[in-house]
């Protein structure tokens, strides 16, 4: 028998329940309103009888006496097949069934489509053992295969009894019978739920990552890369261009699905998003982005609870299509509206405040929903994967403010956004002396990227970030003794840093060719970048110094826009290398290279 409560206090969203029974942390209950709407809620604190409930909706019209159910579990999301392309809120309402132009308060939509029949091919066979996790069946959704799965929340060993032979079935037939080792049978369709606030365990073992993840841009794969199943996130002021970024990284990454969580932006944002997605074209497939993209929107205007319940929604259907060995990207944008909304319901809770008021286990929260990322080994051999970038927004840029610091703890990359890189339009503005990469370090990945790159990889991202550290020092120097202050090689090594930031660390994600680099193009540009850098340059003074290396940067970046080794591509490269031969301090070994040439 459910338990059933009445309301005896409220602050808005915040509603404390005298209950008649025992309730659950964080279990799901509904107030009744007298008009018979029901408001989904979740408990959040309990003291004896008095619980308090965060209500995932408007609490106008809300008063004591109102009656609340409790459901006897927690916040669900629905798993199956029809998730792809799908646009959800932050309780998985599908967004395109509503009735109006707003999501009316207390309904609540399907996420599937119950009537849609999805063509079926069976995997397992009479006879299998299986366990939470494993295939049974197959489906294909959207080109991408869809498995059939044993439900997370089965324990032990199931023998398969019965299944469904190849079909078209709908999301809720059965499709096989699973027996446990006590000889009762077991149903499985289609679909299943799983609480969002729990990770989904069923892989044998979560290694370091160590894969390179290429996204095509070239400041985060040769500066600060990111690999399949790490952590990263991009923090930044308003106008650093955090949206375009992620955008670019949705859209060129190595991802078999996609999840957008548009967590407490801006409408305007979001609705830029809903439009954009569905007309951008797959790189990979040739396709339609939207084809294995999920988004999960929950504007700055909804409800602050459901706020915090979208990141841990799409966190969850990630988990879900990572146990089917697939490679998932999940982008949130921003968890500092996450952050803020765990401070507004810590504070009214009354709860004792950490820095800038945020709660004081702000920085286990953030820790502990970013360690369900990951790269795994299912228990079937095979590998799945979650890759998971966050946005952060400081308020005024500043990134020693709480939600930018602990975050910093936790994620393997930090990829720091800098107004000044913006304001001068050097796009992406990735900082390129503050932002890291924790995964060069790992001596996995060394291995790796030494194999699926070159030898001497690690070697040129190493020169090129102490290259770009030298250029700063000497710009201040520039700054505060002027051009003829300093020596004409300190102008040389400004300017072979400024080569480095125009033609690697700068990218144009509106051009159809600069917006995606692939390695190889990468790799290429990156070896001859660096050989000129270390070429011993002969100069007069520091104004010749500046005009070379200009009409040397626009020729590499015509390079950049220019289809990868087509004839433009080479007449730009051959243009360079002449350019450098002429400025060659040996000039022996510059009429070699002609001969040679």
């Amino acid at each position: 028998m459910k338990t059933t409560g009445k309301v005896v206090g409220l602050v808005s969203n915040l509603v404390t329940v005298e209950v008649d029974g025992p309730v659950a942390q964080n279990e799901i209950c509904f107030v009744i309103l007298d008009d018979g709407s029901e408001l989904m809620s979740e408990v959040i604190k309990i003291e004896g009888i008095l619980v308090d409930v965060q209500v995932y909706e408007s609490t106008r019209g809300l008063k004591i006496g109102d009656q609340v159910r409790f459901e006897q579990h927690m916040l669900e999301v629905t798993l199956g097949p029809g998730l792809l392309s799908k646009n959800f809120d932050g309780l998985q309402n599908d967004l395109d069934k509503m009735t109006g132009l707003f999501l009316k308060r207390g309904e609540y939509t399907d996420p599937l489509d119950r009537d849609k029949k999805w063509d079926y091919e069976p995997t397992a066979k009479v006879g299998d053992t299986v366990e939470a996790g494993s295939w049974i069946g197959l489906v294909e959704e959207n080109h991408q295969p869809h498995r059939i799965m044993v439900p997370f929340t089965f324990k032990g060993i199931y023998t398969v009894k019965k299944l469904t032979p190849k079909g078209q079935y709908t999301v809720d037939e059965e499709m096989a019978v699973l027996t446990d080792e006590s000889g009762v049978d077991h149903s499985i369709t289609m679909t299943q739920k799983w609480p969002v606030r729990q990770s989904v365990p069923c892989y044998v073992d979560k290694p370091r990552p160590f894969k390179l993840l290429e996204t095509g841009i070239r400041c985060i794969d040769i500066s600060n890369p990111m690999v399949e199943g790490g952590t990263g996130f991009i923090p930044g002021a308003f106008g650093t261009g955090k949206t375009v970024l992620q955008h670019a990284i949705s859209e060129q990454a190595e991802a078999d699905i996609v999840i957008m969580a548009a967590c407490g932006e801006r409408a305007n944002e979001v609705v830029e998003i809903f439009k954009e997605f569905p007309e951008l074209e797959d790189p990979h497939t040739g396709r339609k982005l939207m084809e294995r993209t999920i988004i999960i929107a929950n504007t700055s205007n909804m409800p602050v609870s459901a706020r915090e319940a979208s990141v841990y929604t799409a966190m969850t259907i990630a988990e879900y299509y990572r146990t089917m060995g697939l490679k998932v990207l999940l982008m949130a944008d921003s968890t500092s509206r996450w952050a803020q909304a765990l401070r507004e319901m810590s504070n009214r809770m009354e709860e004792l405040p950490g820095p800038d008021a945020f709660p004081m286990d702000l920085s286990a929260t953030i820790s502990a929903f970013y360690a369900r990322a990951g790269y795994v080994h299912l228990k079937n051999g095979k590998t799945g994967s979650i890759t998971f970038i966050g946005t952060v927004s400081p308020a005024g840029g500043n990134l020693k403010e709480p939600v930018t610091e602990n975050t910093q703890k936790v994620a393997r990359c930090f990829y720091a956004l800098q107004q000044d890189r913006a304001d001068k339009k050097r796009y992406p503005a990735v900082n390129p002396i503050d932002s890291y990469s924790k995964y060069l370090e790992y001596p996995e990945f060394q291995k790796y990227v030494a194999e699926a790159a070159s030898p001497d990889w690690l070697e040129m991202v190493g020169q090129i970030k102490q290259r770009m550290r030298q250029g700063l020092e000497i710009a201040e120097q520039i700054n505060i003794l002027g051009d003829d202050g300093v020596p004409v090689d300190y102008h040389v090594t400004f300017w072979k840093s400024e080569l480095i930031d125009f033609v690697i660390l700068q990218q144009d994600a509106f051009d159809a060719i600069d917006a995606m680099c692939p390695l190889e193009r990468q790799q290429e540009m990156l070896a001859l970048v660096i050989d000129i850098c270390e070429s011993d340059l002969a100069f007069e003074d520091f104004n010749e110094v500046s005009v070379f290396f200009k009409e040397l940067i626009n020729e590499l970046r015509q390079m950049n826009y220019s289809e990868f080794r087509s004839e433009d591509y080479n007449k730009y490269r051959e243009r360079a290398k002449k350019m450098v031969m002429t400025r060659l301090a040996d000039k022996s070994r510059a009429v070699q290279e002609t001969a040679n040439a």
